[in-house]
């Protein structure tokens, strides 16, 4: 697969890596965009570890793959689903440790890194925070204008988080202009 490096994108294009962590299930996508509406998909699948492999072991192969997307796709800003409330601590801890891998990893290369809340992705991608798994799918569908429903939900999760900073980002940028005082 060829990757289209920062350099080679049309000016004004902003490269999004949505993460949806997980240890067993961990969601990615890479989207480019200009806005929510001006999105194109680069990629977008799931990372696997065996549940049969030890943690240190699981840790080290999500974060290999980790580094190699961010190294393959060169995003601008990688955008991780905040973790944000489980009844199950065991899934808890796994879902905070792969969310840290992934912060700590796109820190580490010099990415901006944002953290969205699942209400706050699907407020801004479905127009409902309580949305559903299905809903938040057939948005994301529709507003990359994919040909079916991405699946798993764990990649189209991954791509709404894309698109939800794609939202965000502009208004977000005036007001920290705002708050700098520039007049942009």
């Amino acid at each position: 697969m060829f990757a289209v490096t920062r350099a080679d994108r049309p000016l004004g294009t902003l490269r999004v890596l949505g993460i949806d962590p997980g240890l067993t299930r961990c969601g990615f996508a890479v989207v480019d965009g200009r806005g929510p509406s001006a999105a194109v998909a680069v990629t977008m699948g799931v990372i696997r570890t065996p549940a049969a492999d030890e943690l240190p072991q699981r840790l080290a192969t999500l974060r290999d793959e980790l580094v190699s997307l961010i190294r393959e796709f060169e995003p601008d800003v990688v955008s991780v689903e905040r973790v944000f409330f489980q009844t199950n601590v065991r899934t808890a801890m796994s879902v905070g440790q792969a969310s840290g891998l992934a912060l700590c990893e796109a820190a580490a290369a010099g990415c901006e890194v944002v953290q969205y809340t699942p209400n706050e992705v699907k407020n801004s991608v479905a127009g409902y925070g309580a949305a559903t798994k299905e809903q938040v799918q057939k948005m994301v569908q529709t507003r990359l204008r994919l040909s079916r429903p991405p699946t798993p939900a764990d990649a189209a999760d991954a791509a709404a988080l894309a698109l939800c900073h794609l939202a965000v980002a502009p208004m977000s940028r005036r007001i920290a202009a705002a708050g700098r005082g520039d007049r942009s």
